[in-house]
């Protein structure tokens, strides 16, 4: 069943909101993902796999947003150690990802896309959904969203209030798989390879496993599958499954102050 939200029909988009009020909002970035993966690689990962969610527990998909976050913290172009050869790479000066050369400063761009957050989660409830599955791509989003996440259910006026819950994914399910969460290493490769195949270029990684990878994870990702990545994304999928029922049939107990999410 087509579960994005963009290429459905008003009737389509009604009848699947009314079996199942939720929303996924897929977040991540543009950066540097090793030599083998595309620079999108959060924002594609997140996006094939809220649409299992989707698929598999009911609600529909928003388009994904790759834009808007700090351009000069937590991004491997302006703060890995070899940042100045993945711009060599990139055939980029290394100037373009220093401090000071955005608009405005990162604590500015942080506050604009708090707000671009806080707009999102606005509109998505005016379309009638009462939960947000927020699902962040490049983890230090995950941040960024519980902060607009709180804010918005404070900001909400009294009555039926929409829920938001963000996660990244890794953090449901580490417990199970080693290595977790790592930066184009073994797990992350591997979850592209399974939700988006066709995008790695595996052989672009050293023979040598001892020698250093360029912004990436070296944890054995030249072992990475799309098997396995299967393997992590049933397990996060039947999380998120669990965690969405909970909050519906909760709601109204998890609309206080303080409500853990």
């Amino acid at each position: 069943m087509e579960v994005r939200y963009e290429r459905l029909r008003p009737a389509q988009i009604v009848s699947q909101r009314e079996a199942c009020p939720v929303a996924y909002l897929p977040i991540g970035t543009i950066e540097w993902h090793g030599e083998h993966n595309p620079v999108g690689l959060d924002t594609l990962k997140i996006h094939q796999l809220l649409i299992r969610c989707a698929q598999h527990t009911g609600g529909l998909v928003f388009p994904p947003l790759y834009y808007g976050e700090s351009r000069e913290q937590a991004l491997m172009e302006a703060n890995a150690r070899d940042r100045a050869e993945i711009a060599t790479k990139m055939g980029l000066p290394p100037e373009n990802f220093a401090p000071g050369y955005m608009y405005q400063t990162p604590a500015e761009q942080n506050t604009n896309y708090h707000h671009l957050l806080l707009h999102i989660c606005f509109e998505i409830k005016s379309l009638g959904f009462k939960l947000l599955v927020i699902g962040a791509g490049h983890y230090p989003l995950l941040d960024h969203a519980r902060a607009a996440a709180s804010i918005f259910h404070q900001a909400q006026p009294s009555g039926d209030k929409m829920l938001v819950w963000p996660f990244t994914g890794y953090e449901l399910v580490r417990d199970r798989f080693s290595p977790a969460g790592d930066h184009a290493g073994k797990w992350e490769t591997s979850l592209l390879m399974a939700l988006d195949p066709g995008m790695q270029d595996l052989s672009l990684l050293p023979a040598d496993r001892s020698q250093a990878l360029v912004g990436a994870s070296n944890n054995g990702v030249q072992d990475a599958t799309a098997a396995w990545g299967e393997e992590i994304v049933a397990a996060i999928v039947a999380e998120v499954d669990a965690r969405v029922h909970y909050l519906l049939e909760n709601r109204q107990k998890l609309m206080g102050h303080g409500a853990p999410l």
